[in-house]
């Protein structure tokens, strides 16, 4: 008797194993979501000097955005991007203002062998 219901035990985990393999393997669909989002942060922290902001949206295959940033030298970068599956990754990179760089001691006049 006993051999009997592991039989029938043994026989119900195949058929069950079965089923769930019909049911989610041999039904399975492609899913393609369309990407879109949109995001946007800043800084400006005066006790640091840390100024900086980047936004970004997408639709698809489509990116659009611009980043900024408060540069050491007192210079202000923008960098304007976009990509596309025509045009591929382009940015554009502006520098605003002139560099200031602190007087002192210059590098070349450094002894660098100690």
């Amino acid at each position: 008797m006993f051999k009997i219901i592991a039989l029938v035990a043994c026989l119900a985990v195949v058929v069950s194993a079965e089923y769930y393999q019909d049911e989610h393997h041999h039904h399975h669909e492609e899913y393609h979501s369309h990407p879109k989002y949109k995001f946007e942060y800043g800084v400006k922290d005066p006790h640091t000097g840390d100024h900086k902001s980047h936004w970004e949206h997408r639709d698809g295959d489509v990116v659009v955005g611009t980043y900024t940033l408060d540069e050491a030298d007192g210079t202000h970068r923008i960098v304007s991007y976009n990509s596309d599956d025509h045009n591929g990754f382009q940015a554009h990179v502006q520098r605003v203002g002139h560099a200031h760089h602190p007087h002192g001691e210059s590098y070349a006049n450094i002894n660098q062998h100690h």
